[in-house]
């Protein structure tokens, strides 16, 4: 298993002014950390070089938006959709991050007012494909990412995203479980890790506030039972939220702090992890 921590808790892109909270994150026990990656524009093999100099893996995490949402009635939208996640995609494999997760399918935070349709799920599938095989080349997995009904409309369970990746039919387009998202939606917890099991390649440890795992209530024994059970052995990847990051702020929905301090958070958080893993694994 590896235990990473996911860097929005700080900031929603890379700077100077983290080398020393990368450093720290290293001391604490984490293997890499989830870079995110909405500024395409940052030098990632010098940023590469760095976390290899720290002994941190890396894999990163992206979105879409309106403007380039790949489910667009709109054909234009779609291809700049398809560009966007390619280049983010350039950006992993310049930085060695070997997975880029999230819900770049769709337009985060958009609703038409109604369920995805027919020509979305084709539109979504169609423009998945082309991504896959550019992360084939790169030598990227994707991880997409069902998230909760009041964030996306398109997939909210993973079963729907196991369906999803199951139909782009790319060895490098599998899905994600975030604890969160799941904690919302589905009925039943071991159900749905075994309905996304066979494309299962990454797991976002995300309380139901989205502050510090495991003092919360979202069904953590069940969830590290399932993932013992159908064999998982891969990232668990701490993503929580504070008050930094704002260009997320209309869809996480996190006004208020409800922790410590993000050190504290991170040091409970993988303490956490590792305790539960090691009951099981």
């Amino acid at each position: 298993m590896k235990f990473g921590m996911n860097l929005l808790l700080w900031a929603g892109e890379l700077n100077e002014d983290m080398m020393p909270l990368l450093q720290s994150l290293k001391e604490m026990g984490f293997d890499g950390v989830e870079l995110p990656l909405f500024n395409t524009d940052l030098d990632y093999a010098e940023w590469g070089r760095r976390l290899d100099d720290l002994g941190l893996e890396r894999t990163a995490v992206t979105v879409r938006s309106e403007e380039d949402n790949p489910i667009s009635p709109d054909a234009a939208v779609r291809a700049k959709g398809i560009e966007n996640t390619k280049t983010a995609i350039d950006c992993c494999q310049a930085a060695g991050a070997t997975a880029l997760v999230g819900p770049y399918h769709s337009a985060l935070g958009f609703f038409s007012g109604q369920g995805p349709t027919k020509d979305e799920w084709k539109w979504a599938v169609d423009s998945m494909r082309p991504v896959a095989e550019h992360a084939g080349q790169a030598g990227v997995t994707l991880g997409v990412e069902a998230l909760n009904r009041f964030e996306c409309y398109f997939l909210n369970t993973h079963a729907d995203s196991a369906r999803f990746a199951r139909e782009v039919d790319h060895p490098n387009c599998k899905v994600m479980y975030d604890t969160f998202h799941a904690h919302i939606e589905e009925k039943n917890i071991p159900q749905a890790l075994r309905d996304c099991a066979d494309v299962l390649c990454h797991v976002h440890i995300s309380e139901n506030d989205r502050s510090t795992p495991g003092t919360g209530n979202v069904r953590w024994a069940e969830n590290f039972d399932t993932l013992k059970e159908i064999g998982y052995d891969g990232w668990m990847m701490v993503e929580a939220f504070g008050l930094a990051l704002k260009e997320l702020v209309a869809a996480t929905k996190i006004w208020r702090r409800m922790y410590d301090t993000e050190d504290q958070l991170a040091r409970d958080a993988v303490t956490f992890m590792k305790a539960e893993v090691a009951k099981r694994w």
